[in-house]
């Protein structure tokens, strides 16, 4: 480097010479930073990674749908197995549709006890879904649990369990979604 004040080489960052601060003068090969054009959008490797940002409200929307699809499914197949245990199917004249209708009662404790799991793993999709629409802190660890029990939910339990899980399991994603959490 060269004093700018008295032009004697200098190895610090003050002139022996004369005491004057050196400030240390741009390469000259170097282009000075300039302000991207309007409309220039950063390819996507310039910024990082944001998983939970961009699937977030996806996920809630699709636990939602699933929380719904869960409590159809189960009232009718609850009320299937209501009507089959009552012999309510076979007094329509045709007693030979469901033989076993009037002497299987013991479906209709499976049938309420089939409807009260479903409808509390339905509750878990929608309570899932709504958490994480709305950014509660705890949303993230309630659609990982839902997402490993929904896993067994072949095809589209399974499904939304792996996405949930891609999305929201890594650590990483951990520390994303608490900066995005709604903490009001």
């Amino acid at each position: 480097m060269v004093c700018q004040s008295c032009g004697s080489p200098v190895q610090g960052p003050f002139c022996s010479r004369c005491g004057a601060q050196v400030q240390a003068a741009p390469a000259p090969y170097a282009v000075p930073p300039q302000a991207p054009p309007p409309g220039y959008i950063a390819p996507p490797a310039a910024y990082p990674e944001q998983r939970v940002q961009r699937h977030i409200h996806t996920l809630g929307i699709m636990w939602c749908v699933y929380g719904a699809y869960r409590a159809l499914a189960g009232i009718l197949g609850a009320m299937f197995l209501l009507g089959v245990s009552s012999g309510f199917v076979g007094r329509w004249g045709n007693p030979h549709l469901f033989p076993f209708g009037g002497g299987a009662p013991w479906m209709a404790g499976m049938a309420s006890t089939i409807a009260v799991l479903i409808l509390i793993s339905s509750a878990l999709a929608f309570a899932a879904g709504f958490s994480l629409l709305t950014r509660k802190p705890w949303g993230r660890t309630l659609a990982i649990v839902a997402a490993i029990l929904s896993l067994i939910k072949i095809p589209f339990g399974t499904a939304l369990g792996i996405y949930t899980l891609w999305a929201l399991a890594p650590a990483a994603s951990g520390f994303e979604y608490d900066a995005i959490a709604d903490r009001s």
